[in-house]
């Protein structure tokens, strides 16, 4: 899978989206990256492109993830409290 790694992005570089718990990266096909929250606190460290075959690795530290209120998985939407 290391072959389709396109590139390494800090998770400070990236946008976090409060609302949808999801971070997000611009990708050179137009489109762009995506991790959410509850991936990476699981340990998931390769964000995908909805629209092409492209994946970044995100490199970060527990700590700087967001901390506190709730957390919701997009994949299925359930709230973990």
């Amino acid at each position: 899978m290391a072959e389709n790694i396109y590139d390494e992005i800090e998770i400070e570089d990236m946008t976090y989206d409060d609302t949808l718990q999801l971070y997000h990266y611009p990708c050179p096909c137009g489109d762009r990256f995506e991790i959410s929250l509850g991936d990476l606190q699981d340990g998931e460290e390769i964000a995908v492109c909805p629209s092409c075959s492209l994946m970044i690795r995100v490199i970060f530290d527990e700590g700087d993830l967001p901390t506190g209120g709730l957390e919701t998985t997009a994949a299925d939407g359930v709230t973990v409290g």
